[in-house]
């Protein structure tokens, strides 16, 4: 009977650990062509607008775009997202207070009209009666997702109206839809940078629990903010600036959604970190049998490196496969996703990683004393001790 008989396994063999080998000749050199490459994929993200897209990014001919489209040609850009100012007269049937607001309005840079103008306030009068709160409706001369828009909606709020109430004591209230999407928009861009602390601080943590080594937690934490701000960039080149735009059917061009980064990032950090692991992990074994540092991420490249390889693929295939759908929403999140993941594990993971722990050597497992005593142990694998041995029990016999 022929039995195949499979080659030994060794610890450095394959082609990953030839590709190993490669990339610690000189790690000086893959180490800052991957970080270059990451950093010019980032520059875009410099540009970065947040904000919802109008309907004139749809696809040409479609009922949304159509209706955008006839409603521009018409009535003007603004006419697609008005604000509506919530006015509070100081006393009922306040008309010259009204008609003062009105004026200022009219009078602000960018607004294409009023409702109700000036000419029209004799009409309304008798209307207004012994109210003290109204609505005034405000068109801006450009779209609602212009950034000519946001700066009118901040004059409005922090110009005009201010110095109405000051000059006849009417209050207004900027409101609407687009004044509501630019203030959800306000929100997440400060909330951003604290959702990003939390997220890397705690990743921080718990890396430095199990790995034992602050550099290693280190690097891992800060590579995948390079990883984010290179998929940002990719999507702002694409979606903001209108690169490949044909190549990917993309319709329009705009503001970025601002959920997008906080969605990307949680899902990112994830996955990079799963990377990280499965590297890292198996150079830990290597380095605690031992094993020098060069070896120990030659070894943990060449056991892990096709794992992250496969992963990574699979992963940016599935985000991938959002790209095609005629739904800009959906294309935005399938781009940027699979730049994410594309440039987290090939130019990271792959490549900037192992140079880098290649160069910095024992510093790598550096472990202070005080840190060592108050950090608690955890194992990924139990240990030979979690493992209970009856001494009485007999031995398992071989199957035949």
């Amino acid at each position: 009977e022929y039995r195949h008989e499979r080659e030994p396994w060794h610890p450095e063999g394959g082609h990953f650990a030839s590709y190993a080998r490669f990339l610690q000749k000189m790690p000086i050199i893959p180490a800052l062509l991957s970080l270059g490459a990451v950093l010019l994929l980032a520059v875009p993200a410099l540009s970065l607008r947040l904000g919802f897209p109008d309907d004139s990014g749809t696809a040409p001919g479609s009922p949304s775009r159509i209706a955008y489209d006839l409603t521009t040609e018409g009535f003007g850009a603004g006419s697609n997202g008005p604000f509506f100012v919530a006015v509070q007269l100081p006393k009922a049937g306040d008309v010259e207070g009204l008609a003062a607001l009105v004026k200022g309005l009219e009078d602000t840079p960018g607004v294409a009209s009023v409702f109700p103008s000036t000419p029209m306030l004799p009409l309304i009068s008798s209307q207004l009666g012994d109210q003290t709160v109204t609505v005034v409706k405000v068109v801006p001369e450009t779209g609602p997702q212009d950034e000519a828009t946001d700066t009118l909606l901040d004059t409005l709020r922090n110009d005009t109206l201010p110095q109405v109430k000051q000059a006849t004591g009417v209050a207004g209230y900027v409101g609407g839809t687009t004044a509501i999407t630019a203030d959800f928009t306000s929100v997440m861009a400060k909330a951003l940078p604290v959702f990003l602390a939390v997220v890397v601080g705690l990743g921080f943590i718990m890396l430095l629990i199990l790995f034992r080594a602050p550099v290693v937690s280190l690097t891992a934490v800060f590579t995948s903010l390079l990883s984010f701000a290179a998929s940002l960039g990719v999507t702002v080149a694409v979606f903001q600036w209108g690169w490949l735009n044909d190549l990917l059917g993309v319709t329009g061009t705009g503001p970025i959604f601002p959920f997008l980064p906080v969605m990307v990032f949680a899902i990112l950090f994830g996955l990079s970190m799963d990377y990280q692991v499965f590297l890292v992990s198996r150079m830990q074994e290597e380095h605690a049998r031992g094993t020098e540092n060069k070896a120990a991420v030659r070894r943990g490249l060449a056991g892990s490196g096709r794992v992250v390889l496969m992963a990574a693929l699979i992963m940016a295939s599935v985000f991938a496969a959002f790209i095609p759908t005629p739904n800009n929403t959906i294309k935005l999140f399938g781009v940027a996703l699979a730049s994410a993941v594309l440039v987290d594990a090939f130019l990271i993971r792959l490549v900037f990683v192992p140079s880098l722990m290649t160069m910095l050597g024992k510093v790598n497992w550096w472990l202070p004393g005080w840190l060592d005593r108050i950090l608690p142990h955890f194992e990924v694998e139990g240990g030979a001790d979690e493992i209970p041995v009856d001494d009485d029990e007999p031995e398992p016999l071989d199957e035949p």
